[in-house]
């Protein structure tokens, strides 16, 4: 589905659970999805201004920006994060975004709209931390996974065709109004 379309580029065949430095979160193909990796750009929210979030007017001032392999997430709190994967979906498919299991048993929350059909770019991801402690989220390592349900039919109109806000993103994307 994927490697040969460009859909996913780097596209992983197979599940990767092991790495130089030894074990790791896995990610790649799994039995129906894919699992995706975070790449090491983070911005982790902070309140240090008393802001307001607001979706319509966003202050980028509210986060810290940190490149690292790990990423440390203030309890009560959340982070931004992007795939390492580069995404181009296909008109006749939907991909639904789930949290990996080794996360949210940890109490660390991924959040990550539907990727509607032609919409292309890398995936913003949304890691809250629900604990009363630091959490801890590792950079090239599996994440969450995706869950594709191809249509019977392409769709009348698509995410590219309506000029979607967020279409061919790169990088951490804050929200647009």
């Amino acid at each position: 589905m994927s490697e040969q379309h460009g859909m996913i580029e780097p596209f992983q065949a197979g599940q990767v659970r092991e790495s130089a430095q030894g074990r790791i979160i896995s990610y790649g193909t799994s039995s129906y999805g894919y699992d995706v990796r975070c790449s090491n750009e983070f911005k982790i929210f902070t309140n240090i201004n008393s802001t307001i979030v607001d979706p319509k007017d966003f202050d980028e001032g509210s986060f810290v920006d940190v490149k690292s392999d790990v990423c440390i997430i203030p309890p009560n709190s959340f982070a931004l994060a992007r795939t390492v994967e580069y995404f181009r979906i296909p008109r006749d498919v939907l991909v639904v975004c789930l949290g990996k299991s080794t996360y949210a048993r940890c109490g660390i929350i991924v959040n990550v709209t539907p990727l509607e059909p032609e919409w292309e770019g890398h995936v913003t991801l949304e890691f809250s931390n629900t604990t009363p402690l630091p959490a801890k989220i590792y950079a090239n390592e599996g994440v969450a996974q995706m869950l594709f349900f191809g249509g019977d039919e392409v769709c009348e109109t698509s995410y590219k065709d309506r000029g979607g806000k967020y279409q061919g993103q790169v990088g951490v994307t804050l929200p647009k109004a």
